[in-house]
């Protein structure tokens, strides 16, 4: 331990003899915390799931992010991470293993990577503080154990990072571009919450890189270049392919990749609008219960990350992160240009300062799973400075800004634990006593300071690991995931009716045996995509996330069925989605010419229109 206290960071320098078994323990213990039960949550987000079957059935369904083998409609969100857990599903078959593994590597591998990135400029010791309190931030357990896209947009966002170090260093291009390419991969997993970092990169490489500034200028350019060809092949792909040679791009009004990452998945999440094409939470419907969203999605205000929905999820060391902000750019003061801490300081801050505040004012739909993204930024500037503020411990300047650090994160853990005093009420007093301790060894200071570092560590890392064991421990499903134990979660109620509202056996079994292209239609993507999981066949959600976008059309799904090619409709899908709006007139046609057309049979608890001879 001490000499991971004392070492001095040394670029490219040989590792400390402590360092490697220390770097394996935090890796291994990542993954069995990453894995532990990891099967639990089953198919977890049954939207994003039915999408991996889809691509696990079909290549084209892989590339565009389809719902379904057949290609009707693709999901509301680019699909690079798609690609990933559906490479899994074809190697090893679709499973919620298969699935799910992939999403805990990236985990771990984000955790290395902030570690590596950190470590360069300020030392091992702290990039495995940064990294252990990034693997141990409830809301990153929860989302590198589930299949939304924010994993590999995390595991995107921490590379891109640790190739602006690089770049930094030397003023190498090559790393510069490859810093463009990931953030570029990013929003091809999640549109334009990737682009949140630039603005610290850009911001750190003009004031650090070792060249001329008109050179830093240049190769800035080539950076953004980068960015938008890698972020934008795909778009381009989809906007040149025929329209009817391909499925309709969900969450859009037009049809459009790039509207959807511009309108819905954009200014339709910043400032909210009528661009509601994939939005709401889709309801219940054929024998498949909607556990999505809408409860989980508190109000813009500027307390939203500290609320008691949001608080649990990341921001347990949030306010430390803040101060150590501050505390860490004083200490910097009036140093050379290139000066590592600022350096460093600039680059985390600016990615929490901006993400943060962009999830602040957000007055469109926020989950509260977003906040995984500032996770990595909050765990290496609390490491960086703390380490700036140890090498100083023998000054009063290290000793009380250290104490102050100590100080807020204990009574903010202090404040969080204390809003559900039923849960381990031995916790938050375990965390004031060890908070109070710290802070008389470091404000003592002599022989007392190692005791003050130890009571500091149990302060930060206390709770939050007791929190994320139980984030491990519990089932989470539905599109709408909240970090934290089964009694804590806001939508135990819809997890529970989730795993209860599974399709009627029997309809599964007709559905399994069928040949068609589609075995079934229903309304909306969250009636469809438990029958698809269950059946294994493509099964079309008409409308989309929430039933309200137009495709298939009348005329289309009347072509379907000439040519005998879905052989059900299953009735009591949403034709009202979860957010109490009316699905739209096209799907409402075509229910009604269902229902007008075809004969109902009952089936279970579920009502069946056949609409072939096969």
């Amino acid at each position: 331990m001490t000499t991971l206290l004392t070492d001095v960071p040394k670029v490219g320098g040989k590792p400390r003899r402590i360092e490697k078994p220390a770097l394996a323990a935090l890796l291994l213990g990542t993954a069995v915390l990453y894995l532990w039960q990891l099967g639990a949550s089953g198919t977890a987000n049954e939207y994003y799931a039915a999408a991996v079957q889809a691509g696990s059935q079909s290549w084209e369904a892989l590339f565009f992010g389809s719902l379904d083998a057949g290609n009707v409609i693709t999901v509301d969100k680019p699909p690079a991470s798609l690609w990933v857990m559906g490479l899994s599903a074809r190697i090893f078959g679709f499973s919620s293993w298969s699935m799910l593994v992939p999403q805990t590597l990236m985990g771990v591998a984000s955790v290395a990577l902030l570690y590596l990135t950190v470590r360069r400029w300020h030392g091992a010791t702290a990039g495995l503080l940064a990294g252990g309190m990034f693997a141990l931030t409830p809301v990153a357990v929860l989302m590198f154990r589930f299949n939304n896209p924010d994993a590999l947009l995390v595991l995107l966002l921490v590379t891109a990072a640790y190739c602006m170090v690089r770049a930094c260093e030397s003023a190498r291009t090559t790393w510069l571009l490859l810093a463009g390419v990931a953030v570029g991969f990013g929003f091809l997993t999640k549109m334009l919450q990737a682009f949140l970092v630039l603005p610290a990169f850009v911001l750190v490489y003009l004031l650090l890189a070792p060249t001329p500034l008109r050179r830093r200028v240049l190769q800035i350019a080539a950076a953004g270049g980068a960015v938008i060809v890698s972020a934008g092949w795909w778009i381009a792909l989809v906007s040149v392919w025929p329209a009817s040679a391909r499925p309709y791009i969900g969450g859009s009004v037009g049809d459009s990749a790039l509207e959807l990452a511009l309108g819905y998945n954009g200014l339709g999440r910043l400032v909210g609008g009528s661009n509601d094409g994939g939005a709401g939470s889709g309801g219940a419907g054929a024998g498949g219960a909607g556990a999505g969203g809408g409860g989980n999605d508190p109000a813009a205000t500027l307390w939203r990350l500290f609320d008691s929905v949001v608080g649990p999820q990341a921001s347990w060391l949030l306010p430390t992160a803040l101060l150590a902000l501050v505390l860490g750019l004083v200490l910097a003061g009036r140093s050379p240009r290139d000066n590592r801490l600022r350096g460093s300081l600039l680059l985390w801050g600016g990615w929490l300062v901006v993400s943060a505040g962009v999830f602040t004012g957000m007055t469109g739909k926020f989950h509260t799973y977003y906040t995984v993204a500032l996770a990595p930024a909050i765990a290496a500037i609390i490491a960086v400075t703390a380490r700036d503020l140890w090498n100083r411990r023998t000054t009063a300047t290290g000793r009380y800004g250290l104490a102050a650090l100590t100080f807020t994160t204990g009574a903010w853990g202090y404040v969080l634990l204390a809003r559900t005093p039923e849960w381990h009420p031995e916790l938050r007093y375990t965390i004031a006593a060890c908070t109070v301790v710290a802070m008389i060894a470091f404000l003592t200071g002599g022989r007392t300071l190692r005791i003050g570092l130890v009571t500091a560590l149990a302060t930060a890392f206390l709770a939050t690991s007791v929190y994320s064991v139980a984030t491990a421990g519990a089932p989470h499903v539905g599109n709408d995931p909240v970090a934290g134990p089964p009694g804590l979660d806001p939508n135990l109620e819809k997890i529970a009716a989730a795993k209860s509202a599974v399709p009627p056996a029997e309809l599964i079994a007709v559905l399994r045996s069928t040949t068609t292209k589609w075995a079934a239609a229903t309304s909306g993507a969250q009636s469809a995509a438990p029958l698809a999981l269950a059946s294994g066949r493509p099964v079309i959600g008409i409308g989309g996330f929430s039933g309200n976008d137009p495709a298939p059309t009348l005329a289309e799904f009347q072509q379907y069925v000439a040519r005998g090619e879905i052989a059900y409709f299953v009735a009591g899908g949403s034709e009202e989605n979860g957010s109490g709006r009316s699905s739209n007139n096209l799907s409402t046609e075509i229910t009604t010419w269902i229902t007008t057309t075809f004969t109902p049979t009952s089936l279970g608890s579920a009502t069946l229109y056949t609409l072939t001879t096969e």
